[in-house]
């Protein structure tokens, strides 16, 4: 993997992590243009940077806010900073469980298979088209559906189903105000991504011996500037009720990722 690459496939996933188009599966059809070619330790642990490099933006962007979940933590007194970081530990759950039980499956998904991520596209498509549409009651962020939205989080593990895509649609389609929604959105992910990456340096003795840290350093850097903007514009995109757009979009790639796919026997 050669230094535009590893800018490109920053940029893309500081773009696609916010965005509502699924980072994982534009990672992967970037991965088949570009002809890019990883042993296993080397690609996980470039994967690792680069959504180190979007968690950290989170953390920008989200400071005061994150400042107020960690106080609510280990504070004696209810308040709402105590609650929002309950519905934070809540939503985490499905995705924990899925991601311990089902790991070596999901790994085995992220190799290529565009077939897979072009159908999920399809599912993302799916659901920010109804987030737009579908008018419900208005309604709370609850246990129960902190609960549900972490479902959400679970599902788009596969590779196609964008995470802030689909969290962020299943909120607003609950009747969850849609900043609220995104902010949820963004924050719960935090822990998991960090999570996710010390697990995975732990169970593969991932080390930066042997690695290009140019290639490193280049990938964080473009994944944590995009991420940023990335951020801010999704944040602005959600409030003015413009998800179709990416619905769209996500119909279009994903029906040139499945016909490529076939025309090429991927």
């Amino acid at each position: 993997m050669d230094y535009f690459e590893s800018i490109l496939l920053g940029i893309v996933q500081g773009l696609t992590e916010f965005l509502p188009i699924s980072s994982s599966g534009h990672i992967e059809i970037s991965k088949v243009i570009l002809g890019s070619s990883f042993d296993k330790n080397e690609g996980l642990l470039f994967t690792i940077i680069l959504h180190f490099a979007t968690a950290l933006s989170t953390m920008c962007f989200f400071r005061k806010d994150l400042i107020d979940v960690f106080k609510g933590l280990f504070t004696k007194n209810w308040n709402d900073s105590k609650k929002f970081s309950i519905l934070i530990l809540i939503s985490m759950i499905p995705a924990v469980i899925i991601g311990l039980v089902y790991e070596d499956l999901i790994n085995s998904l992220f190799n290529g298979n565009l077939i897979l991520v072009g159908a999920m596209l399809y599912v993302t498509a799916l659901l920010l088209f109804l987030s737009d549409f579908l008018k419900l009651k208005k309604n709370e962020i609850t246990y129960k559906n902190s609960f549900i939205i972490g479902i959400a989080q679970a599902i788009a593990i596969l590779p196609g189903i964008s995470r802030s895509g689909a969290t962020i649609a299943i909120s607003i389609i609950m009747g969850i105000d849609r900043e609220k929604a995104a902010r949820f959105s963004f924050i719960m992910v935090i822990p998991l991504i960090f999570g996710s990456m010390f697990k995975s340096m732990i169970d593969y003795d991932l080390t930066f011996e042997n690695y290009n840290m140019i290639n490193l350093i280049l990938g964080f850097s473009s994944a944590f500037i995009t991420g940023l903007f990335a951020c801010k514009w999704m944040i602005s995109l959600v409030k003015n009720s413009k998800l179709y757009y990416f619905s769209i979009y996500c119909c279009i790639v994903g029906s040139i990722v499945i016909a490529y796919s076939f025309k090429n026997g991927l």
